[in-house]
């Protein structure tokens, strides 16, 4: 495994990220394919047998048990000071008017509940999950402030948003000597590159570290095109149907072309996946799904792939411009 410096910031990670979202109550929120808890707790292990220091999850999943699951399999498997939690704020938890969002009391009554579910006194990343228009930013950069000064946060995260939102929360942030953001957790793959087009160059200049969720499109860049709703997933991920419905024709050629260079290469697609992804000098850490026992084998193995310049621009070349998504 390898490890590097989020962003400019002095934290070091590991190159893959295990993502969290999979493993929660399964009739604890709108993810029915999460994985129990004794399934879960095999694949956090697993991750840090390979070198995986770094753990993603956020309040909202599943109600809140992800980070329960989470939580307790860290404690039972590692040294807490040895890894990077991370999580995130701004979905709804509870009906209420200040249930959801990032205002000052919902961040602060936030930071305490996923502590308390994670076992843990502090995370050493906290996240906006989304930009939140309903409240000033100062706000929300300053109660996140307050939470670094509390040590109940080691660093700050944000998550998709617009280049020029984000570029005003870092702005802010420097001019009133708050806690800047460290990261960018956005949504980044070979069928949805339009976070290229300012995000990723913004980040390169401000020294964020780049962390992608969905690094293999929900699964579509690892299969043939006709076998992308084979799972369960798949079928009733409503939120993944929205992010690539008006962009088949294109995404197809995409998919095929990572077909191609698998096959050439005597890889699985997955691996060549994120062998592009990781080829990118503005990418940290890929956050990687896992609910299958070569899912992390794949994420780990691509590290060594090593793609060739004539190989990278095969898989970009079929790439033809999507709607903006994902930020809601």
């Amino acid at each position: 495994m390898d490890y590097v410096r989020l962003g400019r910031s002095g934290l070091k990670v590991s190159r893959i990220c295990l993502g969290c979202m999979s493993y929660g109550v399964p009739d604890r929120g709108p993810h029915p394919w999460s994985l129990p808890e004794d399934a879960s707790r095999t694949f956090i292990r697993r991750a840090l047998d390979l070198g995986i220091n770094f753990f993603d999850t956020a309040n909202v999943y599943s109600d809140g048990t992800s980070e329960e699951i989470v939580g307790r399999a860290l404690k039972d498997f590692a040294r807490r000071d040895e890894v990077v939690l991370a999580t995130k704020v701004h979905g709804k938890m509870r009906g209420d008017p200040n249930g959801r969002g990032l205002s000052r009391k919902a961040i602060l009554t936030e930071i305490d509940h996923s502590l308390r579910r994670l076992g843990t006194d502090y995370v050493d990343l906290y996240q906006i999950h989304r930009w939140d228009p309903d409240v000033p930013i100062e706000e929300t950069l300053e109660a996140l402030h307050d939470v670094v000064k509390a040590g109940k946060a080691r660093y700050l995260g944000a998550s998709s948003m617009h280049a020029w939102q984000f570029c005003k929360a870092l702005y802010l942030a420097d001019r009133h000597g708050w806690t800047r953001f460290a990261s960018m957790q956005n949504h980044y793959n070979l069928l949805y590159r339009e976070e290229e087009r300012e995000m990723m160059k913004l980040c390169a200049a401000e020294g964020v570290g780049v962390i992608p969720w969905s690094p293999l499109a929900r699964g579509r860049l690892t299969r043939p095109w006709d076998e992308r709703a084979n799972t369960e997933r798949a079928n009733t991920d409503e939120f993944g149907k929205v992010l690539y419905a008006a962009t088949e024709a294109s995404d197809q050629r995409v998919v095929d072309r990572v077909g191609e260079v698998a096959a050439a290469r005597g890889v699985p697609r997955a691996q060549v996946a994120l062998a592009w992804m990781l080829s990118k000098p503005y990418v940290t850490s890929p956050i990687v799904g896992a609910t299958k026992p070569h899912h992390l084998d794949d994420a780990v193995a691509a590290l060594g792939v090593g793609l060739t310049a004539d190989e990278v621009a095969r898989l970009e070349e079929p790439y033809v411009p999507h709607p903006v998504l994902g930020f809601t």
